[in-house]
């Protein structure tokens, strides 16, 4: 892609939190001349991906200058430079996907926790094939994505091995009530995708949780939204949110706590864990 990745954009943002009150010109006549003015501005805005070792000689240098380089934080920027560089799986998929949406399928490889709200729809991560299937067709919005629906809805099914995998991803699911009795063309396919919910929901990995119709007005309607986290680190995590015809990245610091602090008010207005599962054996029930 020519356009910067999430990936790269939180790494430059790190790095220049990282210089501080530093001049770039006083970065480089630090490091005799090992990062030129304009190299490490392509790095920090993003506008040039960077390699693993000049990440470690940057840390290298900033450590050397008194900033707060731990292990971990090491670990992380080596770890999230080196796989900007790797293809992944959904490469195969490049004429299918947007460029928005592979950042997320990679950002969700890479996360430890995935935190999602949503009001109308079940998250993707928890989508059966006939749910997803239908999904993309009801929201097809030109002849062009209609002709991609089969393809998407072999990408929806492979972002799940996340979920499944050795060192899974940690899933908490906040979906509204009426997502649930969503209608279907498809004899089964609701019921199908309730029983999904639940099976996924006794992963340890894995937390579901209902927000009733009747709940009082709250933060979540004005809009979806889902969290990355990335371990110790919060100031790499990122939000993104989507509607009908785009989707962008929530990357600043304060929008992105903003966004943690309504999902903690959503965790408490919806209903638990286990009520959760109650009203949706409820629902299914009555299919």
């Amino acid at each position: 892609m020519s356009a910067p990745t999430v990936r790269r954009r939180r790494l430059g943002a790190k790095l220049r939190a990282l210089r501080g009150e530093l001049t770039l010109d006083e970065v480089s006549e630090a490091s005799n001349g090992l990062f030129v003015t304009s190299k490490l501005s392509r790095i920090e805005t993003a506008k040039s991906a960077a390699k693993a070792k000049d990440v470690e000689a940057l840390l290298d240098l900033y450590a050397s200058l008194g900033r707060e380089v731990s292990d971990e934080l090491r670990s992380a920027l080596v770890t999230l430079t080196k796989e900007g560089s790797q293809r992944g799986w959904w490469h195969s998929y490049r004429g299918v996907l947007s460029p928005v949406y592979a950042d997320l399928i990679s950002l969700e490889s890479e996360a430890e926790s995935i935190s999602t709200w949503q009001v109308a729809l079940i998250p993707g991560l928890l989508q059966t094939a006939d749910y997803a299937r239908e999904i993309n067709r009801a929201t097809a919005m030109s002849d062009a994505v209609e002709a991609r629906v089969d393809a998407l809805v072999e990408v929806r099914l492979a972002r799940q091995a996340i979920l499944t995998r050795e060192s899974p991803v940690s899933l908490w699911a906040i979906i509204a009530e009426q997502a649930l009795l969503s209608g279907s063309t498809t004899d089964g396919m609701m019921r199908e995708q309730l029983g999904r919910l639940l099976s996924m929901g006794k992963r340890p990995n894995v937390n579901i949780q209902v927000l009733r119709s009747t709940a009082p007005l709250h933060v979540g309607q004005v809009g979806t939204f889902t969290m990355l986290g990335f371990g110790p680190h919060p100031d790499l995590d990122v939000v993104h949110t989507e509607a009908l015809s785009s989707a962008l990245y929530v990357e600043e610091r304060e929008a992105v706590n903003a966004h943690r602090d309504a999902w903690q008010r959503l965790t408490s207005a919806a209903l638990s864990v286990e009520a959760s599962a109650k009203l949706i054996t409820q629902i299914r029930n009555a299919l």
